[in-house]
């Protein structure tokens, strides 16, 4: 019970992809600076390769006992190369992991969630030429007000889902930012290249303090406060749609 309490997998097992990624990027930069060899390195790619597939595949046993993606992900690792997946934890903590994993996962959906809105502005910017002639009554504390045109009524959220997207746009610069060797709160002695990492990962730039950037949630709060405007604004949209 405890065990089934205190678990993460089942939530966190979607951002195995990025798991995986930030493994890869550290692997290369653990082999630059020697750490490990380049024979380890290639184990390592094969294993973590491996693991994706088995991922994909669904053949992927994911256990409560592990606790997390992570230490599901690295304790297969281990059964399948051996040594060199226990190597691959050199200069990291799951602290900092963790807080990578998550900026990798919400900038992917933060780029997918804005191609979709742009969509959703193409669209709107369509229909309403289409219907710049059509006029309806406009309604202010529900009573019909002035005549306005349709065109006009749908550019009214163009203007909401572009300040959504322009939010999106603004948070991923704050996303993007690399916590990965910062360990458990205070670095690592290894001379690790942090710069590096944060290339091979297409981070923007890396954390500058390490306390900070394994505690620092308020990119993933920012997020889900986007997230809620994009959802009110949608309810309001389909709430006319459906009257």
């Amino acid at each position: 019970f405890v065990q089934r309490f205190t678990a993460s997998v089942q939530f966190d097992a979607r951002m195995a992809d990025q798991d995986i990624q930030g493994s890869l990027a550290h692997a290369d930069m653990l082999c630059a600076i020697g750490v490990l060899s380049s024979s380890e390195l290639e184990e390592i790619q094969q294993g973590l390769t491996q693991v994706k597939r088995e991922i994909d595949e669904g053949s992927f046993n994911w256990s409560i006992e592990l606790e997390d993606v992570h230490m599901n992900i690295e304790s297969r690792l281990t059964e399948i190369c051996g040594e060199p997946g226990k190597k691959l934890h050199t200069g990291r903590s799951r602290n900092d992991q963790v807080a990578t994993d998550i900026r990798l996962y919400l900038r992917d959906q933060v780029r997918l969630i804005i191609l979709e809105v742009e969509r959703l502005l193409n669209a709107l910017l369509d229909l309403a030429e289409q219907e710049k002639e059509t006029i309806m009554p406009g309604f202010t504390h529900l009573q019909a007000a002035q005549p306005i045109s349709f065109g006009h009524h749908l550019l009214a959220y163009f203007e909401m889902f572009k300040r959504d997207r322009e939010r999106l746009q603004e948070s991923f610069k704050r996303i993007n930012t690399m916590p990965l060797g910062s360990a458990a709160l205070a670095g690592t002695s290894y001379p690790i290249d942090r710069e590096r990492t944060a290339e091979l990962l297409g981070f923007e730039r890396i954390s500058l303090n390490s306390i900070d950037a394994v505690s620092d949630r308020d990119f993933a709060i920012e997020f889900t406060a986007n997230a809620s405007l994009i959802m009110m604004h949608l309810s309001r949209f389909s709430e006319e749609l459906i009257l």
